[in-house]
């Protein structure tokens, strides 16, 4: 049987403004998990990526969770940061010209701001590589089922990751995929990949919400 890699497609660290968890301890957690990749999405940075890249350049994916005009994209094989707030179209350009691949981040969970309309979907399926169609952080099932099935649909592959905000959620969803080793072919290894995981539960939110107010706080108290 050909190799498989196990990869986790959705994860932050604490370079994101609610993620708990600094690069060592993320890098031991990703390698406790059994995971042969792992894709760091931190919102709008590439800061956490480039340093996990350099402790652990055999484990990490250089990526990014990008805030776009209409909802969030992901990119993977990262090399020039996108800033937050351009058009789908833009972010999906300007992570082309530096040989990303791209996906969809959680598209139906209702609970996200980053979530999109299917309006806007079905405008940009023909610019993407694939839709995450499971994330471990979806309160509902259903909303997973809906990704699913709009991926579908579309006929785009599927991503799926963890979403992990926090070390102990690293691992819990993502594929089993063939290898790869940039943006080009991790994109043709979605279309052979098999989702594994389950869903989090619903206090890991606490975890990040937690964080994101502490930081707020000590922002303020620092004037």
């Amino acid at each position: 049987m050909a190799e498989l890699w196990r990869g986790d497609f959705h994860s932050h660290t604490v370079f994101s403004k609610d993620g708990r968890t600094g690069i060592r301890s993320y890098v031991a957690a990703a390698r406790r998990a059994g995971l042969d990749r792992i894709a760091v999405t931190d919102h709008n940075t590439l800061r956490g990526a480039r340093e996990a890249v350099t402790l652990a350049p055999d484990l990490v994916i250089p990526g990014e969770e990008i805030q776009t005009s209409e909802g969030e994209l992901l990119g993977f094989y990262v090399r020039e940061e996108i800033p937050r707030g351009l058009t789908p179209e833009e972010t999906i350009a300007r992570l082309r010209a530096q040989g990303a691949a791209v996906g969809v981040s959680h598209p139906f969970d209702r609970f996200r701001r980053g979530a999109w309309n299917e309006t806007t979907l079905a405008r940009i399926v023909p610019l993407v590589d694939a839709v995450e169609g499971f994330n471990a952080r979806c309160l509902f099932a259903a909303d997973n089922r809906q990704a699913a099935e709009f991926a579908r649909a579309s006929g785009l592959p599927m991503t799926a990751g963890s979403d992990a905000h926090a070390a102990l959620e690293i691992g819990a969803a993502g594929l089993e995929l063939p290898p790869f080793h940039d943006g080009a072919t991790l994109a043709a290894a979605f279309r052979q990949a098999r989702v594994f995981g389950r869903l989090s539960p619903w206090w890991v939110h606490l975890l990040s919400y937690s964080t994101s107010w502490r930081r707020r706080l000590i922002r303020f108290l620092r004037g």
